[in-house]
């Protein structure tokens, strides 16, 4: 079933759910597993699956460093079949422009459409750690809303070689990423809606959005939203602050705000546990608004742990 199909069907009753990160290569999904089992007593409709981009490595040859490129955390799509055939349960893998080109994307369309997953998250994704920015693969797409132009071509049975009579087409529900805090690389978030706008009309069916720690700054980015004509779900995207580092790492990366009110409560905490427990509360505070509001889903970025979650979870569903 869709995500909008899901949201639909709820009646305007919050949703749970979640995304996960694909173990590295030569670990057991077992692992993946122990973290999912805790979280579905919440019933997720659907579960993200994140999707990572190739990278560098160096590997020592008679005394010099050769350069490989690999993926460290490979099988998507096949990690979203996992978890659809064993829990009964959609997923969304994400699916990137960066380090794909066009035809390896239609092959990953062309797989979920096999397996019967008929969502997908479209991203652009980064830059690799040696580009200052971001660069299209070759053949690749440069935009997001190109990405979803290609998607949406497929649901229309038109691929990108070759002429087919198609009698059984896709019909992938397309998410796209919102920054309530604009994009790293826009120059306004006037701007950065524009550029949301682009993925709406190019067929997005629905946004996630980045996580952001105060609620204002959705509700506005939602009202925005709206007065530019973009009209489909809005999903609040959550991520509970779990170590002290936290309030370097996220604005850094993610070019955010934090709150004066729980800089100060991660500052004074002793350790990372006392850390995770107010990152908890904040998140069960955040979330209880955000759900009071209406909001379609509470979108949780589990980052492959389950016990925070879990405990946010419980005091909401």
């Amino acid at each position: 079933m869709k995500v909008t199909e899901h949201i639909k069907n709820a009646n305007g009753k919050t949703l749970f759910s979640f995304e996960i990160i694909p173990p590295k290569k030569g670990k057991n999904i077992q692992d993946l597993y122990d973290n999912i089992d805790p979280l579905m007593e919440f019933n997720p409709p659907f579960i993200d699956v994140t999707t990572s981009r190739e990278e560098y490595i160096y590997i020592e040859k008679q005394g010099l460093l050769d350069r490989k490129i690999t993926r460290m955390r490979p099988g998507t799509v096949g990690i979203c079949a996992a978890i659809k055939h064993k829990y009964d349960v959609d997923t969304v893998p994400h699916v990137l422009c960066g380090g794909f080109s066009k035809e390896e994307t239609e092959y990953l369309l062309v797989d979920c459409h096999y397996l019967g997953i008929n969502n997908v998250m479209a991203l652009r994704g980064d830059a690799m750690s040696h580009q200052k920015y971001f660069e299209a693969a070759k053949g690749g797409h440069m935009y997001a809303k190109d990405l979803v132009s290609q998607i949406q071509n497929l649901n229309c049975g038109q691929y990108l070689h070759d002429v087919l009579e198609v009698d059984d087409k896709s019909d992938f529900c397309i998410g796209v990423a919102g920054y309530p805090e604009k994009h790293i690389e826009a120059p306004s978030l006037q701007t950065d809606l524009k550029r949301l706008k682009e993925k709406v009309d190019a067929g997005a069916d629905y946004v996630v959005t980045q996580m952001f720690f105060d609620n204002e700054k959705y509700f506005q980015f939602v009202e925005a939203a709206k007065k530019a004509g973009i009209n489909v779900p809005i999903i609040p995207g959550i991520k509970p602050i779990a170590v002290k580092r936290h309030l370097q790492l996220l604005p850094q990366v993610f070019k955010i705000d934090l709150p004066e009110d729980l800089i100060q409560s991660v500052e004074s905490c002793k350790d990372n546990k006392q850390v995770r427990q107010v990152g908890v509360e904040w998140a069960i505070q955040q979330s209880k608004e955000l759900q009071e509001a209406g909001v379609p889903v509470l979108h949780f970025y589990s980052m492959g742990k389950s016990d925070n979650i879990k405990t946010i979870a419980s005091a909401l569903f």
